[in-house]
């Protein structure tokens, strides 16, 4: 298994869309990209709720790198006050941020990870001790844990981008579905991360971006990524995939997720589902890349998964403002579930995951979380 933890990287070399820099909680407004590049600063952790319900920042990675953040930020603010005001201002602070967007687990997770540095502080008053104007332990020890949660999802990314871009070969035409880059973790890109390495190590492929409605990410976030990286790349509507893959100018489909199940049964954004359906009439591979984070082994199947449902606003920005649209009925949801049976491998960190995927989820994720099997089929480290 690869040891991703030892890959040497430098943050400020990549994208980063969530950061802290001198204490301060930074992110890039993702709402007004590609128009404009802002980076607002994150004042406290109810502002963190408004970003990650609203979008300011979205994918898997970085909402939990965000909800870490939006932890710390609580703590900041609140540790000063009298002890039992400030636990309960903590813990309203997790069950907000813990409900500011369901469907993706590494949310629950980062969260889980600064609890658990929260409660061992309640057990230990040094942690609250104000040394001059130094931070409190507790809140440099919940800083600290948050800038670990980004570093170790880039390096995350490195490396799968490094296992699943062994699968890709010169002349490819690629297609990705939302976005999946830096943006949407702590830098370099799950899914894009994958075509980044590739195309650093000179192979020639072509990038095909569905647009992705109702909000646009592959036409907004996706396409201004690989053109700031000068990826070759094009551009289409959502219902164009087939017409492409029909005309054998797509080789490869690759993909994020915002949860992966025990079985494979994978959560990611709306009209993933289509795209590896097609992938599979076309006799295309269809992978997924995502780190140990995303996948959830409490959930046998993808019939588990909490599918956010957003408002409908979002499916009629695009039409002109009058009464008839004003007035009919649309439904959003955010999110489809792609069977395990469309997924030809999963790019991780620690290797590729080839089918039988419940063995091979349960050998490689498993380990992690003391549940593995010790069984090795499906799995190439």
């Amino acid at each position: 298994m690869a040891d991703y933890q030892n890959k040497v990287v430098n943050p400020a070399d990549e994208l980063r869309p969530v950061y802290i820099e001198n204490g301060s909680v930074m992110m890039i407004d993702q709402n007004l990209l590609p128009m404009e590049l802002k980076i607002l600063e994150i004042t406290d952790w109810r502002m963190m709720v408004k970003a990650i319900s609203e979008m300011w920042v979205r994918g898997a990675p970085a909402i939990g790198i965000s909800a870490a953040a939006g932890v710390y930020l609580a703590a900041r603010k609140h540790i000063s006050d009298n002890r039992d005001d400030f636990r309960r201002e903590m813990e309203t602070a997790f069950e907000a941020l813990g409900k500011s967007r369901p469907t993706a687990i590494n949310l629950f997770w980062a969260l889980k990870r600064m609890r658990n540095i929260f409660a061992t502080a309640l057990e230990k008053d040094s942690y609250f001790k104000i040394n001059g104007s130094s931070e409190p332990e507790l809140v440099a020890s919940l800083r600290k844990e948050t800038e670990r949660i980004a570093d170790e999802d880039l390096k995350m990314c490195m490396a799968m981008g490094d296992f699943g871009a062994s699968l890709l070969v010169d002349g490819d035409g690629v297609l990705t579905h939302c976005n999946a880059g830096g943006l949407a973790t702590g830098g370099y890109g799950t899914a894009l991360g994958v075509i980044r390495s590739a195309h650093r190590q000179g192979k020639r492929i072509h990038v095909f971006v569905d647009e992705t409605r109702p909000r646009l990410q592959g036409a907004r976030l996706t396409a201004w990524e690989l053109d700031r990286e000068s990826i070759p790349f094009t551009l289409i509507a959502d219902n164009q995939a087939a017409y492409f893959m029909k005309k054998g100018m797509i080789q490869k489909a690759v993909t994020g997720a915002d949860r992966i199940c025990a079985n494979g049964d994978t959560a990611n954004k709306i009209g993933t589902y289509s795209v590896a359906v097609l992938c599979k009439e076309h006799g295309i591979p269809f992978y997924v890349a995502a780190p140990f984070s995303t996948f959830d082994l409490n959930l046998e199947s993808g019939d588990s998964v909490p599918i956010e449902q957003r408002s409908a606003d979002e499916m009629k920005e695009i039409y002109p403002s009058c009464d008839f649209y004003s007035r009919i009925k649309t439904a959003n949801p955010a999110f489809d579930i792609t069977p395990a049976k469309y997924i030809k491998a999963f790019f991780t960190e620690g290797g590729i995951i080839y089918p039988p995927f419940e063995s091979g989820i349960k050998d490689l994720i498993g380990k992690r979380h003391g549940v593995g099997t010790g069984a090795a089929e499906g799995l190439r480290a």
